[in-house]
């Protein structure tokens, strides 16, 4: 029979998955669940260091006790409600009618909590263990750890008489030990069905109250902020030197150098207000969000269009020009709702089964666009190669290397982030959680950077340049004319231009 301390952790994972990652945890009238023969709340879990000096106090109800260079985790204003059905049935005179237990553990020591220690499936004491000196009657178990009898650690509140409200004492924990820790309410009374929890929690490391598990990606955005800032500083030095030879395209190329730049600045930003505060601002949050889906959207719209060619082979995108736009807005949309919901929820605003709906249409437009950008390379490769145009040829050989290079490292990546997320469904790694989403940021600012060396203004803009390239047939044209005899040559020049643009046109009608 399947062992329900395992089905316990089971049920926490699940409610895992839309969780967010404020160092306050609000609960607002949530409900129990029940799990083998207890009911059970999941009131947060996060990474926290080591407190910068030990304190062998580790607990106070005291609001004033100094916690200047400490992790703590602190019980603000928790109060548990029962239902008046369950509050009638007891004794107004009594002084303790219900428990409710909040259980604070590390991730290593959660075989600790339930009888799988003493082969039992059950998570609250039962008769037959408390007979047996095992645990006590109407508790959870919990195996105290031999090097520290207080964890994992036990808070009990009790219900009064018949009042339908227990309020929790304020209490704050210290943590003297790096790890993962987990808070659970529990409640072992059958009678307590349908009790709820309000109030919150308030989670602080020593520096700040960023989680541990994405505290490193605030200096990683900070960092971030003055690499856009280099690139864009170089890019603008050409782009002014070499103004009379700007195409449109370079103008992208700023455009999307502009909004990572903004975007790593309000993401540093959002994040040490959360250090400071405990609490994503909403507003800054929002902001960040969007120019993340905006920048997403225009480096892949910019992939797309120099994968085809514009501004090099072709002065236009011709007919296919509503279609690239059309999916640059689906894929807009799709990206600030998955946005949204990852940065904005709560912990159980949003299952995982939401979330998994934003992912799909995400990942399915991400799939759209690579299959796009290189059926358009294949196109733009060939065409140079048949106007043996060797220095454009190079030019896109070597951004058709750098983006395979770059599929092929996220192919991998992908892969190592669901191993990663597989092997680790408890959070133990959670000091290399940050570097997953810092690869993303950095994969794409060095895919910026290949382009714009590619594609840098210059004093020499045939290579890159679609209006230079017509201008020189003109000038051999005109060349040809001041010769009598070799005017047809011209003519012959002039058709054969013609030719290739209604060639370009077919094609575009074609894609």
């Amino acid at each position: 029979m399947e062992n329900h301390s395992t089905g316990f952790w089971a049920a926490w994972i699940l409610l895992l998955v839309g969780a967010s990652n404020a160092s306050i945890h609000e609960y607002k009238n949530e409900k129990f669940i029940p799990q083998a023969n207890a009911r059970f709340f999941h009131g947060g879990s996060e990474g926290l260091y080591a407190s910068n000096s030990q304190d062998l106090n580790t607990s106070s109800s005291s609001p004033d006790i100094s916690l200047k260079g400490k992790s703590f985790i602190r019980f603000a204003d928790v109060t548990f409600v029962r239902t008046m059905e369950s509050a009638s049935k007891q004794n107004p005179m009594q002084s303790t009618a219900g428990l409710v237990e909040a259980i604070l553990l590390e991730v290593k020591d959660r075989d600790r909590i339930g009888g799988s220690f003493l082969k039992s499936n059950a998570i609250c004491c039962t008769p037959d263990l408390a007979d047996a000196g095992s645990c006590t009657l109407g508790e959870v178990i919990i195996k105290r750890d031999s090097n520290d009898d207080k964890w994992p650690r036990q808070v009990k509140t009790f219900f009064k008489g018949n009042k339908t409200e227990a309020a929790m004492l304020p209490e704050t924990v210290v943590i003297n030990k790096t790890g993962m820790y987990y808070l659970y309410f529990v409640i072992c009374d059958p009678g307590l069905d349908g009790t709820v929890i309000r109030g919150r929690t308030v989670w602080k490391n020593p520096d700040g109250y960023l989680p541990g598990k994405v505290a490193p990606l605030m200096k990683f955005f900070g960092f971030m902020s003055l690499a856009y800032l280099l690139l864009g500083l170089v890019w603008f030095l050409r782009f002014v030197k070499f103004w009379k030879d700007i195409i449109q395209l370079h103008y992208h190329i700023t455009l999307v150098i502009a909004l990572g730049m903004c975007e790593m600045a309000v993401r540093y930003f959002e994040y040490a207000n959360f250090d400071s505060t405990g609490m994503r601002p909403m507003d800054v949050t929002l902001w960040a969000v969007t120019f993340s889906s905006i920048k997403k959207t225009l480096s892949r719209l910019l992939l797309l269009v120099v994968s085809m060619g514009f501004g090099v082979v072709k002065p236009t995108l011709g007919g296919i020009t509503s279609r690239v736009l059309l999916l640059g807005v689906v894929y807009f949309v799709a990206t600030e709702a998955l946005e949204l919901v990852e940065h904005l929820g709560n912990i159980n605003d949003f299952s995982g089964k939401t979330l998994i709906y934003l992912v799909i249409p995400v990942a399915i437009l991400d799939a759209c666009f690579i299959l796009w950008i290189f059926s358009s390379l294949a196109r733009t490769l060939e065409k140079l190669q048949i106007k043996r145009n060797m220095a454009k040829l190079e030019l896109y050989r070597n951004f058709t290397n750098a983006l395979a290079v770059s599929v092929l490292l996220s192919i991998a990546w992908i892969g190592f982030e669901l191993y990663f997320n597989a092997s680790d469904p408890l959070s133990e790694l959670w000091r290399m959680a940050w570097i997953i989403p810092a690869f993303w940021n950095l994969l794409s600012y060095g895919l910026l950077a290949v382009i714009c060396i590619l594609w840098a203004p210059s004093n020499n803009p045939t290579r890159y340049s679609y209006l230079a390239e017509t201008g020189d047939e003109f000038e051999e044209e005109g060349i040809s004319l001041t010769s009598g005899g070799i005017k047809i040559t011209g003519d012959v020049e002039r058709n054969e231009l013609l030719y290739g643009l209604a060639d370009e046109v077919e094609e575009d009608k074609r894609e």
